[in-house]
């Protein structure tokens, strides 16, 4: 019969090791592959180089016969999703080592976490057994001594008698009544971690015209009583409603900040024909045929609960995450490509270059910096308020000292007026004999970068304020190596930076930084630490022991010299090697590598 067929399936193939190491009953590349679209024994190849502790940038320059020549954000993309299965598998050994603790564990309950792809999942079937958690309407019914009658109910339903099963003055099966409910407790509990039953269920949801809805929350509707003809930023979610297959990734980062402030109510809608066709469906599934109409009643009546209490709830708990974790992605990701194209811009060399932080009240900061990013000069100039004639011929002089020709303004307050000050001294003439130009440079992160300890060892004697216009000069001259001494979520380029998973944004960030740097190289006879860390197959401690051996040493001749170097093992020579340029020194120590 259907239902004994079902009890087997949770008892088939041999017992995994556990609390040790538990055999998941996936592949790794098998769930790769599904999720993201991409063939099993690419998802395989992956998955091989990233154990063998390969970079992504060197994946990508280097072993593309085994990716099809994937792009380095795809790479990233699955070294992403791999890092979660791993956290997936790790989670269920810690399940299973918690739940083998209190000698609780079944077979059915360890296929359910060998069977799971998700750290919802896992949370969903450990949430009774955690310490401290109240024992579940299941587990109570367990306690009593129900769960042979319950699993009998499903295989031989003629032979349940809930009479038989009464015992006077224990609590729970005083009555047949009572004997039932928990009996229907037990099978609500094994229908909801059954998989045929969990895959029809999300098969049919998919099918179904699942929506996010968002309404106005109590709270606001009455603070905004009190004040009439109040407006709101979310005031568009007040009557929101979208099938969640259309549903913008900006849309849920926005609901879900209106959520959290309390402004908005959100839930996920179900239609009430997905709960028909899934009631019928388990109608067929679980009742044996000629079952007798108690047996079958009781066991309708488990699934319906089992629906009602377990399943819909976790579906709905299923899509507020999977919606919520697709949007940050799409953030880190836009974020990312953003960060990419602020870092490749091409760089102006060989120009000395004035940069300007512009500001009201506290002047604008100047920096002149040389073709290399030396400073030559600094200083703060009033050019917003009635000094600004006998300012003009400050910075007039300032530029002719040092023939500069070059103006990087910041992005910032006072940005436009700034700009304006120096369009029309350019159209004037003031500056002549030189040939002045002036373009915009975004300052984001500058002001914090001013203040860090990095900024302090390499600019001991300015003020914080003139360390972001020089900040701003060197942008221009080099975006890639001023930029990476800055933490890459201080680099505002992003949407909804501070509702996503930092830890989420850090690992994309900081992956497209060391692809920025890795694919423009470096040479390692001149670049500083900061950039060197940045290199794939580096971290700080290998980049300080390079930048050590150098001032020890002397430069580096060919690369077979970096395996001198302390730290640096086969496998990241292997993996930096090939970024790594060494350009003639001098005339004499010439080399082509």
């Amino acid at each position: 019969m259907m239902a004994q067929k079902k009890m087997a399936n949770a008892k088939q193939g041999e017992k995994p090791p556990t609390s040790a190491g538990v055999s998941m009953l996936w592949e790794a590349a098998h769930v790769l592959s599904d999720r993201l679209d991409i063939y099993d024994y690419i998802a395989a190849n992956v998955i091989e180089l990233l154990d063998e502790g390969c970079t992504v940038p060197f994946i990508a320059r280097y072993r593309k016969e085994k990716t099809d020549n994937m792009e380095a954000e795809k790479l990233r993309e699955v070294q992403a999703a791999y890092e979660e299965l791993k956290g997936v598998q790790l989670k269920a050994c810690n399940v299973v080592k918690q739940v083998e603790k209190q000698g609780k564990m079944t077979d059915g309950l360890l296929a359910a976490v060998r069977r799971s792809t998700t750290i919802e999942e896992l949370e969903h079937l450990y949430a009774p057994y955690k310490v401290g958690s109240k024992a579940t309407l299941a587990e109570r019914a367990r306690q009593l001594g129900l769960e042979p009658a319950a699993v009998g109910l499903l295989s031989q339903p003629h032979t349940y008698r809930p009479q038989q099963l009464v015992r006077p003055g224990e609590e729970g099966r005083q009555s047949p009544e009572e004997v039932d409910k928990g009996v229907q407790h037990i099978i609500a509990d094994i229908v909801s971690k059954d998989k045929e039953t969990m895959d029809t269920i999300r098969a049919m949801c998919k099918a179904g015209h699942v929506k996010l809805e968002s309404t106005k929350s109590k709270s606001t509707a009455k603070k905004e009583k009190e004040q009439e003809n109040a407006t709101h930023k979310f005031e568009q979610y007040y009557t929101f409603s979208c099938p969640i297959k259309y549903i913008k990734p900006h849309q849920v980062l926005a609901i879900n900040r209106g959520e959290s402030q309390k402004i908005l109510s959100v839930k996920i809608n179900i239609p009430d024909d997905v709960k028909t066709r899934f009631l019928a469906f388990c109608e067929r599934r679980w009742i044996p045929r000629n079952a007798p109409q108690h047996a079958a009643g009781v066991i309708m009546k488990a699934v319906e609960d089992a629906y009602s209490r377990l399943i819909q709830p976790l579906m709905i708990r299923h899509y507020r995450a999977d919606l919520t974790k697709t949007a940050e992605k799409q953030s880190a990701a836009v974020f990312s490509h953003n960060l990419q194209r602020l870092l490749l811009q091409p760089p102006v060399r060989g120009r000395v270059v004035l940069g300007v932080d512009p500001g009201y009240r506290h002047g604008c900061k100047l920096a002149v910096t040389s073709q290399t990013g030396q400073i030559l000069h600094t200083d703060v100039v009033y050019l917003h308020d009635n000094r600004a004639v006998r300012e003009a011929e400050r910075v007039k002089r300032i530029l002719l000292n040092h023939r500069c020709q070059t103006v990087a303004i910041g992005n910032g307050t006072a940005c436009r007026e700034t700009e304006a000050f120096f369009s029309q001294h350019i159209q004037q003439g003031t500056f002549r004999p030189l040939d002045v130009v002036y373009c915009i440079v975004n300052e984001s992160g500058a002001s914090i970068y001013s203040v860090s300890d990095e900024a302090k060892k390499e600019m001991p004697d300015l003020d914080p304020n003139l360390r972001s216009a020089v900040s701003i000069a060197r942008r221009l001259q080099d975006p890639l190596v001023e930029l990476v001494k800055i933490e890459p979520k201080n680099i505002g380029v992003g949407m909804y930076q501070h509702d996503i998973s930092e830890s989420m944004l850090k690992a994309a960030l900081d992956g497209v930084v060391e692809e920025c740097v890795s694919f423009v190289g470096v040479d390692i006879n001149v670049c500083s630490e900061t950039l060197l860390r940045r290199l794939a197959g580096l971290n700080a401690n290998r980049a300080k022991k390079l930048v050590e051996w150098r001032e020890a040493n002397g430069s580096f001749i060919n690369r077979e010299q970096l395996r001198s170097v302390k730290g640096l093992g086969p496998k990241t020579f292997e993996q930096c090697a090939g970024f790594i340029r060494i350009n003639p020194i001098s005339i004499n120590r010439y080399m082509v590598v």
